[in-house]
């Protein structure tokens, strides 16, 4: 079954899976910021940046507050677990990999001996 268009504004992978949210989480990680100051980091209209917004609101990985005609929006890191997860799962294949890597490349570095001609 494929997730619908509103499944999937709430899927947390695809929330990140657009540079420029990744993009702004990092903005949001330092501090809160109101939309139009994080619009003013980007080469694209301010519609296109609240779009962006309102998926990570979707996703929960943003909260907002109003604070008199400003919204500010603040990282909501707590969704990011699933993600943090889903890669944990998958370290010990890398951690394999890395490894055999390490000791095929000791191999190949360490001296042979004298060669023969």
């Amino acid at each position: 079954m494929t997730p619908t268009t509103r499944q999937r504004g709430h899927d947390v992978f695809a929330a990140i899976g657009d540079p420029t949210r990744r993009r702004v989480l990092d903005m949001l990680s330092k501090s809160g910021m109101a939309a139009g100051d994080i619009a003013t980091h980007f080469r694209v209209s301010r519609p296109a940046v609240s779009q962006h917004l309102r998926i990570l609101r979707r996703a929960k990985l943003v909260g907002v507050q109003k604070r008199g005609r400003e919204h500010i929006y603040h990282l909501n890191p707590e969704p990011l677990e699933e993600v943090y997860d889903w890669i944990e799962h998958y370290k010990s294949f890398w951690t394999t990999k890395m490894n055999a890597l390490g000791k095929y490349l000791d191999r190949l570095s360490t001296p042979r001996g004298p060669r023969r001609p």
